[in-house]
């Protein structure tokens, strides 16, 4: 498939401390999965439909399911505009994602606890 994004050695090298570390199982790729998880909100797919090549749609959404709760992105993106900017504003221009029609029931589930006034699930 040649429309396939796998981020560089040197991107993966530079956000990789921020991801958890492994205990007592084998890691997947956190390459290809992070890839993954890109191109499945790039192009607003379902988790079931991210090519083969990226690993099992499971691992892909689990693994973003777990860093979005453990603020694994949130620190990534901290971290890499803390290098690029002075300003205490960050502003990420998403108008190309597609909101899912049950988008809404992740803030009812507390997944998103800083705008939410629900308390985080468990």
């Amino acid at each position: 498939m040649s429309d396939l994004m796998l981020l560089s050695e040197a991107q993966i090298r530079r956000i990789e401390p921020f991801f958890p570390l492994s205990h007592s199982v084998p890691r997947v790729d956190d390459r290809s999965v992070l890839s993954g998880i890109i191109f499945v909100l790039r192009n607003g797919l379902r988790w079931r439909d991210v090519p083969r090549e990226y690993g099992l749609h499971k691992t892909i959404y689990v693994s973003f399911i777990r860093w979005s709760q453990l603020g694994v992105f949130n620190r990534i993106l901290a971290e890499l505009t803390a290098k690029r900017s002075k300003s205490d504003t960050l502003m990420i221009e998403a108008t190309h994602v597609k909101a899912h029609r049950t988008a809404a029931s992740l803030l009812k589930k507390g997944m998103f606890s800083e705008i939410s006034d629900t308390p985080k699930a468990a």
